[in-house]
């Protein structure tokens, strides 16, 4: 049994999809499962990260552990709730969904605590520093199907896009064998691509202008107090926006590709599958 938090979320639902369709057995823990539509081959539990018990009840019997909880400055607190319960359940490994560092190697603060709790837990660890997601672009869809610009929060920094779908196929390669304990992903897609290429990328494939407006830093901080009241959190987050913006976060890795033995998913192709949404 494989046990997917996060599991209704971007790449929780795909890792998901893709254990079903290997004829895997799967787990979802979700605060609210009546709302979680998720295949019928899923077993649902209720579960939440701040209730002991639950987790208790949702790593019973689970042999493999997804650990994927929401951005913000619980992280720290999640990793260490989930891992502890799956110790002492008897979990055998847990694959952590963890993020890119600005230097490509050590995660950011809030992954830490949760990448040290999984190594000095007795348990099969793997974790996976996936960059940006391509289904970010996604956020951008109402202004492009409206014909205004979208919101750009990087300028011109360039990021290692990733396909979720990808980082989700190296998830289940790792939930599924012992193959990938004790190693850390660096997960980026083929091209270092900026907000302004991917968005050429869409035009191309829309037949249609599509431009983007850069939201001033200060504007930006602002709305995300409005969103998160957690001025250190926020700090944090702002601080990989500029890291971003002055071009420090230029980051590739070809972990992807040696791992499932074929070239990452390039934005364009995502771009491409996604067509509709932005399109209406």
């Amino acid at each position: 049994m494989i046990l997917i938090t996060g599991a209704t979320g971007t790449i929780g639902s795909q890792v998901v999809r893709q254990l079903i369709a290997r004829g895997e057995p799967v787990r979802a823990m979700t605060r609210n499962p009546a709302a979680a539509r998720l295949p019928d081959e899923v077993e649902v539990v209720a579960g939440d990260f701040g209730d002991t018990a639950s987790l208790e009840r949702a790593v019973h019997g689970a042999t493999a552990v997804f650990a994927l909880s929401g951005a913000g400055p619980e992280i720290p607190d999640h990793d260490r709730a989930l891992i502890g319960a799956a110790r002492a359940a008897g979990v055998r490994r847990v694959v952590k969904l963890s993020s890119i560092g600005m230097a490509g190697a050590e995660p950011p603060p809030w992954h830490e605590a949760g990448e040290r709790a999984a190594r000095e837990s007795g348990l099969g660890w793997t974790f996976l520093r996936p960059s940006a997601f391509a289904s970010n672009a996604l956020e951008w869809a109402p202004a492009i199907r409206a014909g205004e610009p979208a919101p750009n929060r990087f300028g011109s920094g360039r990021l290692g896009v990733v396909d979720p779908r990808d980082v989700a196929e190296v998830a289940v390669l790792a939930l599924t064998s012992d193959r990938h304990q004790g190693r850390a992903y660096t997960l980026t897609g083929p091209e270092l691509i900026s907000a302004g290429e991917q968005a050429a990328v869409l035009s191309a494939e829309l037949g249609r202008p599509v431009t983007l407006a850069d939201i001033p830093l200060e504007r930006l901080r602002q709305q995300m107090l409005a969103y998160r009241p957690d001025p250190a959190f926020v700090d944090q987050v702002m601080a990989g926006v500029e890291a971003v913006r002055d071009g420090r976060a230029e980051v590739f890795s070809d972990d992807l590709p040696r791992v499932l033995g074929r070239p990452a998913t390039g934005f364009a192709e995502w771009a491409r599958d996604h067509r509709a949404a932005f399109t209406g």
